[in-house]
């Protein structure tokens, strides 16, 4: 089974990388693939370049054998749309080889309007996180979908290459990245809600309006 877990990562913090081990564990996978955006299509500019959120999270997972980078979509020009990810990794795995998208509810919300939506069951399974905040529309479609195609057992995931969704409600760290960006823009530390290297490197180039400090 192949997982893969994407986003901005603007920057990585301990949330996003507590979720990804909590996914691993609870899926019986040795590895999951942190997947960077290039250009997100459903958000503004990011507020820190490409190779820049790479280097970060780089340096966030060096030393953890349970997750890995797959920079692929830095590697593509415009926007990046999961189900191009999909369809590569599908090219690459093979027909038979489960392959596991992760999301949160958050995201999953709006997921009758990403790109080739109706195409990414034919592709991957989905895994949806619950997320603070409020329950996804029972009356829209991706509340509809996820009914439809609800499975609560992970051997379904294991037993064929794609097609289901699982809820999973593991523990979550509330953090945000957009508050960790407004910590710091607002002169407040971080520490703690990222990894040090993170915020070593953040203030050794002075991202999201850190003060640059020479000493890192």
């Amino acid at each position: 089974m192949h997982v893969i877990y994407g986003g901005t990562f603007d920057p990585v913090h301990h949330g996003h990388l507590r979720l990804a081990l909590e996914i691993s564990d609870r899926l019986g996978v040795g590895v999951v693939s942190l997947v960077p955006c290039h250009i997100p299509p459903h958000r503004g500019q990011t507020g820190a370049s490409s190779d820049q959120r790479l280097d970060m999270l780089r340096l966030a997972v060096s030393g953890e054998p349970q997750l890995q980078i797959d920079d692929r979509e830095l590697a593509r020009e415009g926007a990046s749309y999961t189900a191009d990810t999909l369809r590569q990794l599908r090219s690459e795995l093979g027909p038979d080889e489960p392959l596991v998208m992760v999301v949160g509810t958050d995201a999953f919300a709006s997921f009758d309007r990403w790109r080739e939506w109706q195409a990414i069951p034919d592709l991957a399974h989905v895994v949806v996180v619950r997320r603070p905040g409020p329950a996804l529309d029972p009356t829209g479609k991706p509340a509809q979908l996820l009914a439809e195609r609800a499975v609560t057992g992970l051997e379904a995931l294991h037993c064929r290459p794609c097609g289901a969704f699982l809820e999973l409600d593991p523990p979550l760290l509330d953090i945000s990245a957009t508050g960790i960006r407004e910590r710091i823009r607002d002169g407040r530390s971080p520490r703690y809600l990222v990894p040090d290297p993170v915020w070593w490197e953040i203030r050794r180039q002075g991202l999201y309006g850190a003060c640059p400090d020479g000493n890192f």
